[in-house]
């Protein structure tokens, strides 16, 4: 149970939770096994009657009827602690199970990117609900039947040798057979649960892919194709947990088997004694009474002990990110004034996934107020620069320089803060636009929502939708053109009003003449802001201050528009091909 010590610290923060509600059990089980004692005094008032120990039938009969009530209130009692428990226990577990999600969200938020280009998203998704929820069951079931497991066993022990040792012996001595049984089941349970978890992160992320694919799909019209995988998919998720519970089903046979052998016992044993005259009628009626209150402890063994098992391994997956250490982290809590100016200082990075070297010995300088414009053909290093820019990456080496102080030494979130940026692919949330755009200034006010649509030239198209600014939009915006997710994206990051604009080939399906407006509007808005274009036009480079281009990760010319355009390279070559497109068009 090594793996379950993580959850130690969530028992010491409810541990007044989980002392009360032991404590509720452990009265709740002793009403319990009083029960077999108040029994074994009415059959022995009984016989004593019959057999003429007793003659006042009238005595016999208010004892009888006392012993009843007895029961019943100690029924009700007992049933009220076990609802108390319950409250406690069970109550205490969700407490965990939430702040376990907690703790495994944070993890999330804090990884770097590099992180969830190494990991599915189904798998991340089953480690914070399916393997949470496996140890949600150790905390609060597993505990709780535990506790009135050990409870019954020791009061019902403890009552059984006061009365009788040697039938107390007889009675256990299945037991040790049912303490390795349970030793050999629990290490097999083990394995499988481990295959089972990880047979269902797979199924989990086969599904989310069709689903965040669907279109493709259904374009490819590979239905019956997908279909067939997720069969297989599902069919071995099948296999796996059938194992699995073939193993678990051994539990309960092997349980009530060692019960019934137990009572066979009580019976002879106690028989034998009670024909000596060594014990009463009603000690034999009240062992088989105590041994039958053990037969759900008992039985239960196998459930907690399956449980147990599932929920080691389920944290065991869980610890394996909540050890990982970002290799992107904050090395301050300082803040430093951010002015915009960025240096890059021979520069390369190497991606360690695919061990590609997309940028090699890259240096240039970025004044604050400057527009930097970078081309390059696909896989030149274009947006390896924009990543190193947002520390989403750190160098392989060289270095990068935010006004003159390294990026490594900068406070990331207040770094991202004054960074505006927008990704080649956007994403879009599933809700309103308005929130879509409100998502780079949190308390931005409608009007302020509005200035940053026409800016970005998208308030046109938000206005001719039914609920305008409300329209919620689908998952990853499907309800938008291309083009309307990049404005809607941009306008995003208007509305922040950063230091520094990144925009990543963000106008890539926008028609010239509605990009041309939009970089009109951006030129004025940036104009005391440093701006980062990503483009394959040169219409996006012309009116930048300085031009980078790349080719295979480093750089083969810089200037500005008027002298790259002059100058024989790939700036001119993409200049002319361009303007021929477009006299063609």
């Amino acid at each position: 149970m090594k793996e379950l010590k993580y959850i130690n610290q969530f028992f010491y923060k409810y541990r007044f939770r989980l002392l009360l509600g032991i404590l509720i059990s452990i009265a709740s089980r002793y009403l319990a096994v009083k029960v077999p004692e108040i029994v074994k005094n009415s059959i022995n008032a009984a016989s004593d009657y019959q057999k003429g120990i007793v003659t006042d039938l009238d005595m016999v009969k208010e004892e009888l009827l006392f012993n009843i009530l007895l029961i019943i209130g100690l029924a009700f009692l007992s049933g009220f602690f076990t609802f108390l428990m319950r409250q406690t226990i069970i109550v205490t577990s969700r407490l965990v199970e939430f702040d376990l999600k907690n703790k495994v969200y944070e993890q999330y938020q804090r990884l770097s990117l590099n992180f969830y280009k190494k990991n599915r998203t189904g798998d991340l998704m089953n480690r914070i609900s399916e393997d949470v929820g496996k140890v949600r069951m150790y905390v609060g079931p597993a505990i709780m039947y535990t506790i009135n497991m050990l409870v019954m066993f020791s009061v019902a022990i403890y009552k059984m040798v006061q009365i009788d040792i040697k039938l107390t012996l007889y009675t256990l001595l299945p037991f040790p057979l049912l303490s390795v049984s349970i030793f050999v089941l629990s290490k097999h349970i083990h394995l499988k649960s481990t295959v089972v978890q990880q047979q269902l992160s797979k199924l989990t992320t086969y599904t989310q892919e069709i689903f965040s694919g669907m279109n493709v799909i259904k374009s490819y019209a590979i239905e019956e194709i997908t279909k067939k995988d997720f069969l297989d998919i599902a069919e071995e998720n099948k296999n796996k947990n059938i194992e699995l519970f073939k193993i678990q089903a051994f539990f309960f046979p092997l349980m009530i088997l060692l019960i019934g052998t137990s009572n066979l016992i009580v019976l002879y044993v106690g028989g034998m004694q009670y024909i000596k005259g060594h014990i009463s009628i009603g000690v034999i009626a009240e062992f088989i009474m105590y041994t039958n209150m053990l037969t759900w402890p008992v039985a239960i063994v196998g459930w907690v002990t399956s449980t147990i098992q599932q929920a080691e391994a389920s944290q065991k997956r869980i610890n394996e990110f909540l050890n990982q250490e970002p290799e992107i982290t904050n090395p301050t809590e300082t803040i430093i004034p951010i002015n915009g100016a960025i240096h890059f200082k021979n520069v390369s990075l190497t991606y360690d996934d695919t061990n590609i070297t997309a940028l090699k010995d890259i240096s240039f300088t970025v004044e604050p107020g400057e527009t930097l414009a970078i081309l390059g053909k696909t896989g030149s290093g274009k947006s390896s620069i924009l990543n190193l820019v947002s520390r989403l990456y750190d160098t392989t080496t060289g270095t990068v320089l935010i006004d003159d102080t390294p990026i490594k030494n900068h406070n990331l979130y207040n770094l991202r803060n004054h960074i505006g940026f927008v990704p080649q692919d956007p994403f879009l949330f599933s809700d309103t636009l308005a929130n879509n755009i409100r998502f780079g200034k949190e308390d931005a006010t409608q009007q302020e929502i509005e200035e940053a649509a026409k800016k970005a030239v998208v308030h046109d198209n938000i206005i001719g939708f039914n609920k305008k600014y409300n329209t919620v939009l689908g998952e990853r915006g499907v309800t938008l053109s291309g083009g309307q997710k990049q404005r809607v994206s941009i306008a995003r990051a208007i509305i922040k009003q950063p230091q520094i604009y990144i925009f990543d080939d963000c106008l890539s399906a926008v028609d010239t003449e509605t990009e041309e407006k939009i970089l009109q509007n951006l030129k004025s808005i940036s104009a005391n802001n440093t701006t980062i274009i990503v483009s394959h036009r040169i219409s996006a480079a012309q009116h930048a201050d300085k031009v980078i281009v790349l080719d295979d990760g480093k750089i083969s010319q810089q200037g500005t528009h008027s002298e790259l355009v002059t100058t024989t390279g790939i700036y001119q070559e993409i200049y002319k091909q361009q303007l021929e497109e477009k006299e063609i068009e």
